[in-house]
């Protein structure tokens, strides 16, 4: 019962200052543009790379060369899904 108030309490909380934080248009745009940046930095993995390993990778490379695929795949499935 004690950790449904804790919890029930810090819902609220964040309810109330993410309202607060929402209704100015200012901070409503700083937190978009934050929150962009964050899921494009997340976006952003070296996905260019495992599809061309020979070219600066070189232990991708040597992987590829020993049968690893799994980059080159990857790399191919994630192209093929956008």
């Amino acid at each position: 019962m004690q950790k449904r108030k804790v919890l029930y309490t810090v819902s609220a909380i964040g309810a109330g200052t993410m309202s607060f934080l929402l209704l100015n248009k200012d901070k409503r745009k700083n937190i978009k543009n934050k929150y962009d940046q964050i899921v494009h930095k997340k976006t952003s993995m070296p996905i260019r790379t495992a599809g061309v390993p020979e070219e600066d990778n070189a232990e991708n490379a040597k992987m590829v060369a020993e049968g690893s695929q799994f980059g080159v795949q990857y790399y191919n499935h994630h192209m093929k899904n956008r």
